[in-house]
């Protein structure tokens, strides 16, 4: 695997710097200019990198919120895992990811070369794609992408190997979530589909939710549930998360980031379509949150906090597709149905399947996310970008997000089983029993969270 990834490695470099090093505009001169028409894409430029801080900021609600979940002598591997798989999606996405997803895109200087199944331009940000607009985009993209990684830490916690998955972030941030974006976001031919205006999906309930829900639900099936979870006659237990703030004020942190998830995918604040989406957005969270808030209590008689958090982030996850192309009140109706689905999904999963996911990521993100992508095809309005779901009376833009959503759920399920399965073989995928009956924090790092 190693030398592997060193020959890859080896000739994207070689091919790159036989390209002119300093084809781009890697100092903006020569894309700035003191014209209304430099205002105006300096004022986008700046909405781009705000935009990727805010995305770059959900990575602390992702911490907080699985922290939470998990139990108090795993928190600092939690916390550990989250950093780490961001960091290393970050460098693999640098040096072959985003030449694969956005190639041949013509998204930016540098993104000239690529077919409609994957991408061959921009490696390494050098040549023509050493320039400011193709860095400031790198820099947003990236955080989607490492976004999709974290994902999947929250459903392996407290038993999984630390470097196994790392290596698994490194697969997906190099490999499986490109390709897969190359074709929805890369001029790809998801995106070019001669139904409807082809598939959509404007901020990734499925390129990146559903990317990263799936490849979750494949992990936690293949590591298997944590010690303790399921009694020898199939009933399942509560194992309690050590602290149920933390997971309110991860969710908080995260709806907040979701407004340059969302709103940012427009690349321009001089869109003002970016107000719509916005409040969408919103709008989607809090009915997913009273959703499944209430419907906790009619199950339970008890109000709670962790459902309804899950439900928001259920909501935000199903309206990042359609946030652009749907009326306010479809926003509303997507976090509610979003919600449901997880509701149904959290019990199917844990007592059907017997998948253990202890901070629930599989239905927020996997569920929504292709749920997220169906319904651009149901309430999609018309009034943006020509996108017309059924509402309008075309059927043609859900057959483009079917075909989609199964593109995915094959993709993802198919090749995450075979990296899983070879990574299971080769080095194991989860730490001995005595570690998880002590603690991760100890075995894993040497030291408690809390001293």
């Amino acid at each position: 695997m190693k030398r592997c990834l060193l020959f890859i490695t080896l000739i994207v470099i070689v091919t790159c710097l036989a390209n002119d090093m300093f084809a781009g505009d890697p100092s903006g001169k020569e894309t700035y200019s003191d014209s209304i028409q430099g205002l105006k894409f300096s004022v986008n430029f700046a909405w781009i990198l705000m935009s990727a801080f805010l995305v770059f900021n959900m990575q602390v609600g992702f911490v907080f919120l699985g922290a939470g979940f998990v139990q108090k002598k795993n928190t600092l591997n939690y916390g550990t895992m989250s950093f780490m798989d961001f960091c290393a999606g970050a460098i693999i996405f640098w040096l072959f990811g985003f030449a694969l997803m956005f190639g041949g895109s013509q998204l930016a200087p540098g993104l000239t070369n690529g077919n409609k199944f994957i991408g061959y331009s921009g490696f390494l940000l050098i040549g023509d794609s050493y320039d400011v607009h193709i860095s400031a985009l790198w820099l947003f993209q990236v955080m989607f992408a490492s976004t999709a990684s974290t994902i999947v830490t929250g459903a392996i916690a407290e038993r999984c190997k630390f470097h196994a998955h790392v290596l698994n972030s490194i697969f997906l941030c190099g490999i499986l979530y490109p390709v897969y974006g190359h074709w929805m976001w890369g001029y790809g031919w998801l995106e070019t589909l001669p139904f409807g205006v082809g598939a959509r999906d404007f901020a990734g309930s499925g390129v990146v939710h559903g990317v990263g829900g799936l490849i979750a639900f494949v992990a936690a099936w293949r590591v298997g549930p944590r010690y303790g979870k399921y009694n020898p006659d199939g009933s399942s237990n509560v194992i309690r998360g050590h602290n149920l703030l933390y997971i309110v004020i991860g969710t908080l942190i995260l709806i907040f980031g979701w407004f340059g998830f969302n709103a940012g995918s427009t690349l321009a604040v001089t869109e003002l379509r970016v107000s719509i989406i916005a409040t969408n957005t919103f709008l989607a969270a809090a009915a997913g949150a009273l959703t499944l808030l209430y419907i906790s209590y009619f199950m339970t008689k008890t109000f709670g906090v962790s459902m309804a958090c899950n439900g928001a982030l259920a909501g935000c996850v199903a309206i990042t597709a359609s946030g652009a192309y749907v009326p306010h009140w479809a926003a509303i109706v997507i976090g509610a149905i979003g919600s449901a689905l997880t509701c149904f999904s959290l019990d199917f999963i844990e007592n059907k399947l017997k998948i253990d996911d202890p901070v629930g990521a599989i239905s927020v993100h996997g569920v929504n996310g292709i749920w997220g992508l169906l319904a651009v095809g149901v309430f999609a309005d018309g009034t943006y970008c020509e996108v017309r779901g059924l509402i309008t009376g075309s059927g043609w833009q859900l057959l483009s997000q079917f075909i989609a959503s199964i593109t995915l759920i094959v993709w993802c399920l198919g090749m995450g089983f075979l990296f899983l399965s070879f990574l299971k073989r080769v080095i194991g995928l989860r730490d001995p029993i005595s570690a998880e009956q002590k603690g991760l924090d100890l075995y894993e790092h040497g030291s408690g969270c809390y001293q």
